[in-house]
């Protein structure tokens, strides 16, 4: 057993139960811990919660240190970097101590993405077309690809390496319909040891034929992913419709009764994205009252369901959202991309949970940086505001609690797996020269949250383990 202590900036976001916690907990059994001298929550920065009525607030500790049990994978603890390091010096009977010197670095737990589909790295940055149109020219025709294992176990494998090195280290993820594409993707993660979710995609009308699956073996499929990985180590199953579009209402309902049957499953799938898409689910649900009712109607809707984009919803469906507490991932980059319209975060955090997420491939960068830099544009231009604080809070925290994983991830508390990303905030010369310019540190976050991407990220640990490090190139 070795302790691992990374001295750095650390900047993490703490609940109002947080913050208790840490203030009546006897931390490495010292009688001299200081909290005080350990936390700097700034109590006057307003962010809007993930969780109604749950009460979020920044954590900064300029010399700060962060303690890591190799063994567990686990937070020890984190605080001041004097009273860390005095607290674990070397001494007979003590555990071996590793420190990492990252002073120069800023620490922050490790980023969350709540949609992604890994099939469609292949096609990212694909020309042209609005949604339905994109889908039946680029993505679909992509997703074929997947009934070969290989190019499966090949892509996941790839797109895990890239999810690393943009800091990101939990998923909720689309697969295909094929199956071996679901597990291949498990299988690269389990090895990872990443947490992420995924299942394979329904789809049973209005797709190319080899990539619909009748309702019956596409939920046995689904089933048998759930018997083979669901909670294995760090690894998630969702039932996975892709929309209603591509879906029978058969298929449907045989998802949300085997979404009924569960506890822990999670549901993923698409809503009210783009005006073409409402209005071709009206003609094949015209008997309902909108989009949000099929999937209401069919039992999809719940707790741990995320339904991704809600860019269009009437005030009934934002308070449908809100009764059976229905989550909603925002894809900043993949709205822009196809033109797709312009999300309201907070008129949506004022219903439901809201959790920022790629969609890659119509999104066009895997970076959660990059993303929240488009998504304050977005909300710039409906006069909303869109905070580096509230930015960074919803990619960690806010959306492992839209998961309901804030239990395991999303901050540096006691006994949470360590998953965290050490990030360079001077990674360019760019960068380096604005950084000079600042004069706080939200100031330095808005700076790295609108010019920060892939390149700021010097190291993506997982459970204790670097599975991400930087090459640093010399002449």
């Amino acid at each position: 057993m070795t302790i691992h202590i990374y001295q750095a900036r650390l900047l993490h976001y703490l609940t109002e139960s947080d913050r208790t916690e840490r203030a009546t907990s006897n931390v490495s059994d010292t009688s001299h811990y200081n909290h005080s001298k350990t936390s700097m929550i700034d109590q006057n920065t307003i962010l809007l919660p993930v969780i109604e009525g749950v009460g979020v607030y920044p954590e900064y500790i300029a010399d700060g240190a962060l303690v890591v049990d190799d063994m567990t994978g686990c937070v020890v603890e984190y605080g001041h970097s004097e009273t860390i390091l005095s607290t674990y010096a070397n001494a007979e009977g003590k555990p071996a101590v590793k420190v990492h010197d990252y002073r120069d670095k800023l620490i922050m737990p490790g980023f969350i993405d709540t949609h992604v589909h890994y099939p469609q790295i292949d096609m990212i940055a694909a020309y042209g077309e609005q949604l339905l149109d994109w889908l039946n020219n680029y993505t679909f025709v992509t997703e074929a690809n997947f009934a070969d294992p290989k190019v499966a176990h090949d892509t996941a494998q790839f797109f895990l390496n890239q999810l690393l090195a943009n800091g990101t280290t939990s998923a909720m993820v689309f697969s295909t319909s094929h199956p071996l594409s679901a597990d291949a993707f498990f299988t690269e993660s389990h090895k990872l040891n990443t947490r992420m979710i995924t299942g394979n995609v329904l789809m049973d009308q209005n797709a190319p034929a080899q990539l619909c699956v009748p309702a019956e073996q596409s939920i046995r499929d689904t089933q048998n992913i759930i018997d083979n990985w669901h909670e294995r180590g760090r690894q998630h199953v969702a039932i996975t419709p892709r929309f209603a579009i591509t879906s029978t209402p058969k298929q449907l309902q045989m998802a949300g009764e085997l979404y009924a049957s569960y506890e822990s499953i999670y549901l993923q799938t698409h809503l009210a994205e783009n005006r073409d898409e409402i209005a071709f689910v009206k003609q094949l649900y015209p008997n309902h009252k909108g989009y949000l009712d099929v999937y209401d109607d069919m039992g999809l809707l719940g707790r741990r369901t995320t339904l991704a984009h809600g860019i269009y919803l009437e005030t009934s469906e934002y308070e449908r959202l809100r009764a059976t507490g229905t989550q909603i991932s925002h894809c900043p980059t993949s709205n822009l991309f196809l033109g797709s319209g312009l999300f309201d975060l907070p008129k949506t955090l004022s219903y439901t949970g809201v959790s920022i997420a790629t969609d890659v491939g119509a999104g066009t960068s895997l970076s959660m940086l990059t993303t929240l830099s488009e998504a304050y544009k977005i909300q710039q231009l409906q006069n909303n505001q869109l905070s580096a604080h509230q930015g960074l809070y919803q990619i960690t925290l806010g959306n492992a609690q839209s998961l309901l994983l804030d239990n395991k991830i999303g901050n540096f508390m006691s006994n949470k797996e360590a998953d965290f990303v050490v990030i360079d905030m001077e990674a360019t010369e760019l960068l380096e020269r604005r950084m000079a310019q600042t004069k706080t540190l939200e100031e330095q976050l808005f700076v790295l949250m609108m010019l920060g991407d892939d390149r700021v990220i010097n190291q993506t640990v997982i459970a204790g383990v670097s599975r991400y490090r930087k090459s640093v190139l010399t002449a």
